[in-house]
Parts: C-alpha cells; structure tokens; sequence
C-alpha cells in the first residue's frame, strides 16, 4: 500500500498510472472513489485510502457512481502477498465459489478451509465468500452499466441463481437497487442481445498506462492461427472451448481511454466472470509496468525504448502445453503450422470459426498427419489423457511424463498460467539474445518473463 503523502498526490494528480492502487474514501459522503475521480477533490482531512474496492466496502463506503470503482484495473496481486493466497484469490475471481463450496476450493490449494479463512482475514479482514460476494456485485454492476442484459440475465452472469438474493445481495452493498444503477438506453446504444444460441455482451476492461499495444499485436500476429484468432490494427480476437462455456472475443484497444472494449458471445453465460477474468490474463491489464519496466532495465542495464511491456498469454494452460510441445526445437513458424494442422482436425466450427481441441479428444485425431517425430506425436497424446484425466493444478507434475522437460513447463507457466517470474534460459532464442546483449537476470525478479519476452523482442 502506498503512504498516504503518495495517494494524497496521486489522487489530486489523477494519474491514470495510479488508477486501481488504491482508492479514495470520503467521510463526510460515505463514498469511495477512484484516483481518477473526475468529482471535485474533498479536503485531506477528510479521506482515507484504502488498497481495494473491497477493503473500503468492507469498512462500510459506498462506490462512487461517477468514477465507477468497479472499472478500476486490478492491482497486480501477487506483490508481497503468499502465493496461496494469490492463487486463491485468482480462483474466487474466476468464479471458484459459484460453482463449488469453500471446503473444495481449500482442497485444490492443498489447505484447510480455516487456513484459507484465515489467509484472507489477514489480508482483506473478510472471509473468502464475503470477497467472491463482493466481486459477484462489481461485475453485476459493470453489467448493469454497460451492458443491455436484462437484469435477470446479470442476476445469472454474476453468479447468483436467486433473483431476491441477488437483489439483497446488491442493495447491501451498494445501498442501491439493481433498477436504480440500471440507467435508460436507446437501441442505438450496444448490441447486447440473443442470438445463434450464444448471448452477446459488450464490456469495457481498464488497465494503468503504459501499455505497449504494438508488441503485443506483434507478438499475437506471428503466432496468430486463422480461424481460431483474429487481429487487426487496434484488435485481438478469439474463440474458447467448452471450459468457459464454449465462445468467443473480441478485444478493441481504446488508448485514449486506457481501456480495452470487449465484446463477447456466450453459450453459457454462467461463465462470464471466468471468462473476463481470463481475457484480463491473457491481455495483461493489470501488470503495474512502471515496477517491471524498471526491473527490465536494471537487468539489461540499459532504458528501454518502449514502455508499458505485457506479457500476452495463452488461453488455457493445456493449450499452451500443446503449443510448447509443437514448438520444441523448431522455429515460431514451423510451430504456428502445426498448431495450425492440429486445429482443422477439431470438427468443431461456428460460422468459420474453429475451436481449440478438448484435452479428452485429442487421443482421437489421426497425429499422423503432424509432420514431426512418432516420439513426440506419442508425447501429445500422453499429455492430453494426463491433462484430461487429472486437469492441470500442479504444473511441475508434467516433469515426470515422458516428452515434457524444464523448458515446456516453463513455457506452459509462463504464457499458460501468466507466471511472470519464469526466465527461459533454455530457450534458443533467449540463448541468441543473450550472444547479443547480456544481461543479470537475476535483477529482474519477480519479473523475469518479461524479460524473457524483452529478449525475444531484441531477435
């Protein structure tokens, strides 16, 4: 948490670079706002600073209706926090306590339940489902804002399958009724609606600039597979499989406005929560870039050219496994067309556009047809049974399947679950850079994925 002489500063600043680090309570209002309030500044004496939505919710302020804090970017969550309670965090953000109950979620991270309570009352002073209750409402709210879904539909989309409840739910919250957020719009406004069987919704998903737009389209283009992705000057799109309710994105960059539009279709909209969350991940929105651009250039010991360096990932963490397998040894095109191949044996299409293979149904496609060694065809196959039969939640578990070293986990990690402390010392590429420009790497941790993507860049 930053002083308050700094939050005094950012807020009356409002730098966007600040927004989402911290947010402002106002006594005499019993609101709380984002630094970036575009509301006149209260007095010092009269705010307080909080490191979240929910911890000033939790001390009982209302959102700011004005600068909406449910469209702050995230706080990069895993500075100076236990990697369980990151993780734990990361999974009720995704919808962990909608679908299954506490004592579940405390199994996959391989603690009690007290344990886990008792993480997030030290961290946040509230309970796992009072925090998930909380995000449940932000998101209702940002639907309600942005979105043109009945208001049954947000009910659903957030997470709550009682409309009473998820009414009671808002109001203590908010002090507010859903029809009450819920403002007038006209049809020209948004294209949400019912069609094709699959539910369109359109949202907004800010991020703290610096955002080095160009070098993640560069990175997206020159791994881009036609029909399973699209991109064009300010956009990335794609589909996703039966995980997130089978769909698909777009992502429309707004730099003006540091946020990224993105319109999604939906088979299940229960899966929404999941699915946003998993969109932030892959596009990066809530790195904190001055940090890691500052560690980047105390490990190269140079200033970088551009700022604002993302790391994009992959959708899920099977597919990236199956990509690093594709890719190993062989050139980022060599691997783009492999992918490519494996993809059109998925008969699975909507309107042209295709899906990434189902773990379990991998087994059942002709490999013959993937031009590489029967050893690593064979590697394939072991991986997606593993991955079908035991999911992925212990990523180092891979080293011991035939086929799979350091340098696929690694990769599996690093762009499959967004770790951004892995560095590829393996990694041809990195080794080429290296040759070039040595750097420590050791001074860019926690960070050393970017730096890992910084070398690949200087290729």
């Amino acid at each position: 948490m930053m002083s308050p002489a700094q939050c005094q500063q950012a807020r009356l600043s409002r730098d966007r670079r600040y927004d989402g680090l911290f947010f402002t309570a106002v006594k005499t209002t019993g609101i709380y706002c984002r630094s970036i309030c575009p509301a006149p500044s209260p007095r010092e004496k009269n705010v307080e600073y909080f490191p979240s939505a929910v911890a000033a919710a939790h001390a009982g302020y209302r959102p700011c209706l004005r600068c909406r804090p449910d469209s702050a970017p995230g706080s990069p969550a895993w500075q100076g926090k236990s990697t369980t309670f990151v993780r734990a965090q990361r999974l009720i953000d995704e919808g962990a306590l909608i679908e299954s109950d506490l004592v579940h979620l405390a199994a996959r991270l391989g603690v009690t339940d007290r344990y886990l309570r008792q993480l997030f009352n030290e961290d946040m002073g509230l309970s796992p489902k009072a925090y998930s209750l909380y995000q449940q409402c932000l998101l209702a709210k940002k639907l309600l804002h942005e979105s043109q879904l009945p208001i049954t539909d947000i009910a659903l989309a957030s997470g709550f399958n009682s409309i009473r409840r998820f009414n009671d739910c808002f109001q203590k919250h908010f002090s507010l009724t859903p029809s009450q957020v819920r403002k007038q719009r006209n049809e020209a406004q948004g294209k949400d609606g019912i069609g094709n069987d699959f539910q369109t919704v359109t949202v907004t998903l800010s991020y703290r600039p610096p955002y080095d737009w160009s070098s993640v389209h560069d990175f997206f283009a020159s791994r881009l597979i036609e029909g399973l992705e699209w991109l064009d000057e300010n956009s990335y799109g794609r589909t996703f499989g039966q995980e997130y309710g089978q769909g698909w994105f777009t992502a429309q960059h707004e730099q003006d406005k540091a946020w990224f539009r993105v319109e999604l279709s939906l088979a299940n909209l229960q899966c929404l929560p999941r699915t946003i969350a998993n969109i932030r991940r892959c596009l990066d929105l809530d790195a904190d870039s001055a940090v890691i651009d500052s560690a980047i250039e105390a490990a190269m010991g140079l200033p970088l050219r551009q700022n604002g360096l993302r790391l994009p990932g992959i959708w899920s963490p099977f597919e990236a496994g199956i990509r690093a397998i594709l890719g190993q040894q062989v050139s980022v095109k060599a691997a783009r067309n492999l992918v490519e191949r494996l993809i059109l044996m998925n008969p699975q299409d909507h309107n042209g556009r295709l899906f990434f293979p189902e773990p379990n149904a991998l087994c059942g496609y002709d490999l013959n047809q993937l031009g590489m060694p029967e050893r690593r065809r064979e590697t394939l196959r072991i991986f997606g049974r593993y991955v079908a039969e035991q999911g992925i939640e212990d990523a180092n578990a891979l080293l011991a399947l035939p086929g799979i070293g350091p340098w696929t986990v690694d990769y599996l990690k690093m762009r499959g679950l967004s770790d951004p402390n892995i560095f590829l010392v393996g990694d041809l590429g990195v080794k080429k850079a290296l040759e070039k420009r040595p750097c420590q790497p050791e001074l860019a941790a926690p960070w050393q994925s970017y730096l890992t993507l910084y070398l690949w860049k200087t290729l």
